[in-house]
């Protein structure tokens, strides 16, 4: 049986055999960089998806790496645990739940952070925001409402506002 580390049976179309395998080695590896790569955390590697300028997107974002926007997107946004940042030439109509929020660009609708909310200079934030941590720099705009919430109570208090929410949004009936 012939081996790549030996040296050919004496016949000369063997002896560049053992170089071969080393050549197909790399699309080998380029075949399957993608089961490698799925068990590494996103955030952690730094590894972000990114929304080009001409790209426009209507419609429910959700996944679990983080997001850069830089075009246009309609609906909603869930990425839980990551960080999504919307580009200086980022429009977003949809609400937004994940563990940070950057803005610089332009956003219309609610905001949902685990951790923190940053308004850049030039981002335009309208819609209300739940967070620990919010910051607004100078020259940016913001509208909208804040519900500054501390570490752990997350849960109870999104609990608590969605069965208050839904108590006051039931018809009352009205007998004529």
């Amino acid at each position: 049986m012939w081996k790549p580390n030996q040296t050919g049976s004496g016949t000369g179309p063997l002896a560049p055999e053992p170089q071969r395998p080393s050549v197909p080695a790399a699309p080998t590896f380029e075949a399957n960089p993608r089961p490698a790569a799925a068990p590494a955390a996103p955030s952690a590697t730094g590894e972000q998806a990114t929304i080009g300028k001409s790209l426009v997107i209507k419609g429910e974002v959700t996944g679990s790496e983080s997001l850069y926007i830089d075009g246009k997107v309609e609906g909603s946004i869930s990425l839980p645990g990551n960080r999504v940042t919307v580009g200086r030439n980022g429009q977003v109509s949809a609400n937004i739940s994940a563990r940070e929020v950057v803005v610089l660009g332009k956003v219309r609708g609610n905001v949902n952070a685990s951790d923190r909310v940053d308004i850049r200079s030039e981002g335009s934030l309208t819609g209300d925001v739940a967070a620990q941590r919010i910051s607004i720099e100078d020259g940016a705009f913001f509208k909208g409402g804040i519900d500054i919430r501390k570490p752990g109570a997350n849960e109870k208090a999104s609990e608590a506002k969605v069965s208050a929410n839904s108590a006051a949004e039931k018809p009352v009936p009205v007998h004529v």
